[in-house]
């Protein structure tokens, strides 16, 4: 196998979500199930061609595709990828994947925008066990954040058409709790409690003021807050909505300040 092989199998899979994408959005206008399946089955297909991707350059680097942003952006996008076929098998929202495919592929454009190198031999603060369990936890939690901003688009967009019945807005609420409910506590303990313990074993402090450590950290407080928010202030609907999208936006605007801003986290 050749490093070209899992670059080839990630471009299939966005092919494939770009093609599901399309017969979301044509069971959307005509109102036929048929084409939500066909999309189903689409998504899924290019899950599994994504899924191939990652083990293919598992197996090139000798170690978890997580050493890198290019790596990291795919990861997170698979995740979301799961979780929503997931999601639409189980509840046959097909309309939702219409709103979160598209983040899907923002998300597996920006991997394929930054440098896809393999990297075989990792920097000596990546040579640790620490790196499976952080970077993997904190890109399956940003998965779920992503599917909960396309569920958070879909609330709006339904909540602006008068005739949605009332249950619909309250189901893709309760589902959008749901999502979050999942990926904060894999953020807590992925991307800070991990993180935190990791950063202590390789620079020998548990905090650094590093642009990346402090970006996780408001990302994990507003989510935080967003918790509080429900739970002890009762804001549901239009302002979880609103929420959840700011909350992914800052999710992007990390990652691509990762690109931009340096620190002890610049690899790949």
């Amino acid at each position: 196998m050749n490093h070209s092989l899992d670059i080839q199998f990630f471009t299939a899979a966005f092919v494939l979500y770009g093609v599901a994408f399309l017969l979301f959005l044509v069971r959307s206008a005509l109102r036929r199930s048929l084409f939500g399946w066909i999309g189903l089955i689409t998504l899924g297909a290019g899950f599994i061609l994504q899924t191939i991707a990652l083990i293919v350059r598992w197996n090139l680097a000798g170690h978890p595709p997580l050493a890198s942003m290019h790596e990291y952006a795919s990861v997170m996008s698979w995740m979301a990828a799961g979780s929503l076929g997931i999601l639409v098998a189980r509840t046959r929202r097909f309309e939702v994947a219409s709103f979160v495919v598209p983040l899907i592929l923002g998300m597996m454009a920006i991997a394929s925008l930054v440098p896809k190198e393999i990297y075989q031999q990792l920097v000596p603060a990546l040579q640790s066990y620490w790196l499976h369990i952080h970077v993997s936890m904190a890109a399956l939690a940003e998965g779920a954040f992503a599917l909960s901003c396309g569920l958070a688009i879909a609330y709006l967009i339904k909540s602006g058409k008068p005739h949605t019945p009332p249950e619909e807005l309250e189901r893709l609420d309760s589902l959008n709790h749901r999502v979050i409910s999942i990926g904060y506590p894999l953020f807590t303990l992925g991307a800070l409690f991990a993180g935190a313990i990791w950063a202590y074993s390789a620079w020998g402090s548990f905090w650094s003021w590093d642009p990346k450590e402090v970006g996780s950290w408001i990302i994990w407080l507003f989510y935080t807050g967003y918790l509080h928010a429900r739970y002890k202030r009762g804001w549901r609907g239009r302002r979880a909505a609103i929420l959840a999208i700011i909350g992914f936006v800052m999710v992007v605007l990390s990652f691509v300040g990762n690109l931009f801003l340096g620190g002890q986290h610049a690899y790949g």
